[in-house]
């Protein structure tokens, strides 16, 4: 349910960091693939900063993959690449901590990764709505990061939800919500089918080590769905053991981005058939 507070906002604007919102932060029309997949919770635990906790389901932690093609947003139309590890903040604080972000357009980069604190970077991605399956691909340098296909499920049923996202930049671990509202076609267990393959791209190598990606626990397809993402967010600061010896990224990555909403070219990297 969208909270009333973003219902209000509604025939008003914003301008932040350059970048114009007709409010509340809408995507009109879009269509998405989710699937997650089980992986030893020691290995996934070992890439969440201080604080998040690996959540697990029969005794293992989950990869979320979910690719979203937004055909109609305030900020024009992109493609978002989701890889996430879900997650337990505090007691209650459930959601996904996002290990990788791509996104199709500069302007997507600059708003998601400037506000919200999103690791989002542009780079060549596609949704692909076959007979019978859903895919897209992600490359990197011209190489396969990542391919994630899933058979559209039997199941359909309305859908709706809020999730909740964690992210780091700037040293602090960023939470943001999101609502999503569609039809869905959802597979569990053995009516989830569908894999995740990823390639040999240094930037997801320690992800690449949880795999293989083969069976997933749980497949999704909306073929129509909008969302609202909140203007609101919270934020704390990444804690260590001792000094950092890295800088982390600040607002150098994105300070000086323009609001482009060009795509580059489509992934062409070969994958497994």
């Amino acid at each position: 349910m969208i909270p009333r507070r973003l219902r209000g906002e509604a025939n008003h604007y914003a301008l932040v960091d350059g970048i114009p919102f007709t409010l509340p932060v809408r995507s009109m029309r879009m269509q998405a693939l989710m699937a997650a997949f089980p992986v030893d919770p020691a290995g996934a635990q070992a890439l969440l900063p201080d604080g998040i906790r690996a959540v697990r389901l029969w005794r293992k932690a989950l990869v979320a993959v979910t690719v979203v093609n937004y055909q109609e947003t305030v900020i024009g139309k992109y493609i978002e690449y989701s890889i996430a590890l879900a997650c337990r903040h505090g007691r209650f604080g459930f959601g996904q901590y996002v290990l990788d972000l791509p996104v199709s357009t500069e302007i997507s980069v600059k708003g998601g990764k400037g506000i919200w604190g999103m690791p989002k970077h542009q780079a060549p991605l596609d949704f692909e709505v076959g007979d019978g399956k859903v895919a897209s691909q992600y490359d990197l340098e011209g190489r396969l990061a990542a391919y994630a296909e899933i058979a559209q499920p039997r199941l359909g049923f309305p859908l709706r939800f809020g999730a909740s996202n964690y992210c780091s930049f700037r040293g602090m671990l960023m939470k943001s919500t999101v609502y999503f509202k569609g039809r869905a076609k959802v597979g569990f267990g053995r009516g989830a089918r569908g894999r995740f393959e990823v390639g040999d791209h240094p930037r997801l190598a320690q992800l690449k080590a949880l795999g293989p990606f083969e069976k997933p626990l749980f497949t999704a397809f909306f073929p129509e769905a909008h969302g609202v993402l909140d203007d609101h967010y919270e934020s704390w600061f990444v804690g260590f053991e001792r000094p950092p010896e890295q800088r982390p990224e600040g607002m150098e990555s994105v300070i000086d981005l323009g609001l482009g909403e060009e795509w580059p070219p489509p992934p062409s990297a070969p994958h497994q058939p």
